[in-house]
């Protein structure tokens, strides 16, 4: 079954979900055409139109599974863990992992066309993402509370850790020196290290 398919939408739809994320991430969301998206489905544009309202919708609906992934890879796994060393060590782990290994085109299209999106769709992406830097602020303010790590405001350490994952996906390419898990690790390393002012600890 397809990702799309998956929550809950019809066959026909999940597949036009799935063709737009690769068109938007090969040529832009900008210069990928609904005639595109039509063609690459074998569909008239009035067809494409019975399944799908506009390409902003299309685009929203991408973002939204997207979203989906990353709460469900990444944060539905951490959550839980109980020291903020621990979970942080994992979040970016995990976070890493989603980028460079499982490189779902959702996920590829909400950092590179964030700023396509407008109006209440954009507000419902940005609304998640936000959860997402709350958590980490939590994480990093508990982490300094418990004195594992140096002062560090929680805002800027969660942005500074967004920024070096989420710009991996520009230009990491599998099958070089080093191989997704061990890119992770040594994010992981890089970041608890620099940022935190410590070592990380054995896995």
């Amino acid at each position: 079954m397809s990702r799309a398919a998956r929550r809950g939408r019809p066959a026909r739809q999940a597949q036009i979900f799935e063709t737009a994320a690769r068109l938007f991430c090969e040529k832009g969301f900008d210069k990928a055409s609904m005639g595109d998206i039509a063609e690459a489905m074998k569909l008239t544009k009035a067809g494409l139109y019975h399944h799908i309202r506009s390409k902003e919708e299309l685009l929203y609906e991408i973002m939204a599974y997207g979203m989906d992934l990353f709460e469900h890879k990444v944060l539905s796994r951490v959550k839980t863990i109980d020291d903020p060393l621990d979970r942080l060590r994992a979040t970016i782990h995990a976070h890493v992992l989603l980028v460079t290994r499982d490189r779902p085109k959702e996920i590829t299209v909400i950092l590179h066309e964030s700023n396509a999106l407008k109006g209440r769709y954009r507000d419902r992406i940005n609304a998640r993402k936000k959860r997402y830097v709350r958590f980490l602020e939590k994480t990093f303010r508990e982490l300094v509370r418990s004195g594992g790590a140096r002062k560090v405001d929680p805002s800027l350490a969660a942005f500074a850790m967004l920024g070096m994952i989420n710009w991996i996906y520009q230009w990491y390419r599998p099958g070089g020196r080093l191989d997704e898990v061990a890119l992770a690790d040594a994010m992981t390393d890089l970041f608890l290290g620099g940022v935190l002012g410590r070592p990380a600890e054995a896995r």
